[in-house]
């Protein structure tokens, strides 16, 4: 069969759910959304008010400023990278988001990757993190072949913390090697110069396609300050590098410009002069279409204890256009979902956990819970992988997993081999791969679903994500197992030893739990983001079109030949 046979899928939210459970998931969920958004502002305050009036003073735009008039009229703005360093600090100050905002963003209808210094916190200063930030943005557009648009107002490293974002594999010089695989890739690279632009600063635009200047910007391998004292020559930073010097003499830029305003609108021409997105031809002829169950209802369906389930399909349904998917492989593993659907008229795979209490079909009756990779899933969803990566399909992975499936007859029947086998398709998959964490992401389970170790091209957090071998009291169980009996309780009649075991195994329950918390993965960039769940259809449109952007660089075959039709004609059932 040459045709996708897309199906129906989920159903009401009244049929999905009790209405006394939705309300009840819906508020706990808000609680935690309405902290996210307050975070979220916090961040983009940058330093503050009297920061950002500092940067008008001069006659300036703030970074999201820039941003803000950089892309398309009426488009969304999708940050990556918000939390980095959040609760972080460094003597007495913060650098909020790293001092540095990365975010896909829609320019003459092109999705592009801007990468932002926020003149708001110590004059764009880069920061511990800060050049993997910067970094992981770049690997982001490379990875997408996205053009890449860096608004530079930078005045060096924040020097006290030098020794943390200097050397290093990922240290600050990392930044320009990305620059040249970027160009070594063909993928455009345009780069506004807005104000300081000292020494890695200076060189971070020198590799672009595009260079444009302000009258208030200066590029510089060193200051006026750092001269004057090693040379005792009094000059501006201006006189040493300005659009006089870079624009006119040394051709290290290429237009100069009279104000932020106008360098936004030249870059913004400059973006329409690449190819248009592939997007369209890549719809084979397929409108885009919401999905028939709103994404709102996301908030409701999904409970806030991660011991209650839900049911994996009215999430999907929630996410893919007019709620239509073709479920590849239905009858094995089922605790696997697989299969594809549209997400603006564009095929996405789609690979999910189911939840709750299912058929154990492997072993010919009884039940099992969902959640965990058996054999049979693991094969299902490396199958999947593999027809996926052949197609060019671009696949999404829906996490709410506790692990693999343990014990005498785990081994005897080979996970770790199955287990290897998919960790080795995700390893080497070109197909984009993008990963959310829905809620649990626990143990080599989280690794074999594509996890931030395996390169995922961005991969979501929402407020519900705990990442972690292990839960913080199974943890504290088996760090304290030598004190327990059999039955796990404390093995001592010593009032004073019962009560340290006691003490101890609470401080590392709470210790676990605390780094379970997204902002803490966000933080220290084991996850990209952290959304909400509302939020999560508008990213699969950004994952799908970015996806087909680009033509060219990667194998995407017409639907008519996918492996996919083989796999579903050789293991459908025989009459």
């Amino acid at each position: 069969m040459a045709k996708v046979p897309l199906m129906s899928i989920g159903s009401p939210c009244d049929a999905a759910i009790d209405n006394a459970s939705f309300q009840k998931n819906r508020e706990a969920l808000a609680l935690k959304e309405n902290q996210l958004d307050e975070a979220r502002a916090a961040v983009h305050a940058g330093w503050g008010e009297k920061y950002t009036e500092r940067v008008h003073a001069k006659g300036k735009l703030t970074a999201r400023e820039r941003i803000d008039q950089l892309k398309d009229e009426g488009t969304e703005i999708f940050e990556v990278g918000t939390f980095v360093n959040k609760d972080r600090k460094f003597g007495k100050l913060e650098s909020p988001g790293a001092g540095i905002v990365t975010a896909f963003t829609k320019v003459e209808g092109r999705w592009t990757m801007v990468i932002a210094n926020d003149n708001t916190v110590a004059s764009g200063s880069w920061w511990p993190l800060t050049s993997e930030k910067i970094q992981r943005g770049q690997e982001m557009a490379l990875r997408l072949r996205l053009p890449v648009v860096y608004l530079v107002d930078c005045s060096g490293l924040f020097l006290p913390e030098q020794s943390r974002s200097f050397p290093g594999r990922t240290g600050a010089g990392h930044i320009f090697k990305k620059n040249s695989d970027l160009a070594a890739a063909g993928v455009a690279q345009i780069a506004g110069v807005f104000g300081d632009c000292i020494a890695g600063g200076g060189y971070m635009p020198i590799i672009s396609d595009r260079v444009y200047m302000t009258e208030q910007a200066y590029m510089v391998i060193a200051g006026a300050a750092l001269i004057k004292g090693a040379k005792s020559q009094s000059l501006s930073s201006l006189d040493i590098g300005g659009p006089e010097v870079h624009v006119h003499q040394s051709g290290c830029a290429d237009v100069r410009v009279p104000d932020d305003e106008t360098a936004i609108r030249h870059i913004r021409v400059e973006i329409s002069r690449l190819g248009s997105s592939s997007a369209p031809f890549y719809r084979h002829g397929a409108d885009p279409g919401d999905p028939f169950f709103p994404a709102r209802e996301l908030s409701g369906l999904f409970p806030t204890d991660h011991r209650m389930t839900y049911n994996a399909e009215e999430v999907l349904a929630r996410l893919v256009d007019r709620s239509l998917f073709w479920e590849i492989l239905p009858d094995r593993g089922k605790e696997m979902i697989v299969g594809v659907g549209r997400v603006n008229g564009l095929y996405m795979g789609f690979v999910a956990n189911r939840q709750g209490i299912i058929d154990d079909t492997e072993q010919r009756g009884g039940k099992k819970a969902a959640g965990i990779l058996y054999k049979e899933g693991i094969a299902k969803v490396s199958t999947f992988s593999r027809a996926c990566d052949a197609d060019g399909i671009p696949i999404v992975w829906l996490q709410d997993i506790s692990g693999f499936d343990i014990g005498v007859e785990a081994e005897r029947l080979g996970l770790l081999g199955y287990g290897s086998s998919l960790i080795y398709t995700n390893s080497t998959n070109q197909t984009p791969m993008f990963t959310v964490l829905l809620r649990k992401a626990s143990g080599a389970g989280y690794y074999a679903m594509a996890g931030h170790p395996y390169e995922p091209v961005v991969q979501l957090s929402t407020t519900l994500t705990r990442q972690s071998v292990m839960e913080g009291r199974t943890l504290a169980i088996a760090a304290f197992n030598t004190k327990l009996n059999d039955d796990f309780e404390i093995a001592t009649d010593d009032p004073e030893e019962r009560a340290a075991i006691e003490e101890g195994m609470r401080q590392t329950e709470e210790r676990i739990e605390g780094d379970m918390d997204p902002y803490k993965s966000a933080a220290q960039m084991d996850t990209d983001e952290i959304v909400r769940f509302d939020e999560l259809r508008k990213w699969m449109e950004l994952f799908a079109e970015s996806s087909y952007q680009t033509s060219g660089y990667r194998r995407t075959k017409n639907p008519r030949i996918w492996s996919l039709h083989d796999l579903a004609a050789l293991t459908e059932p025989r009459s």
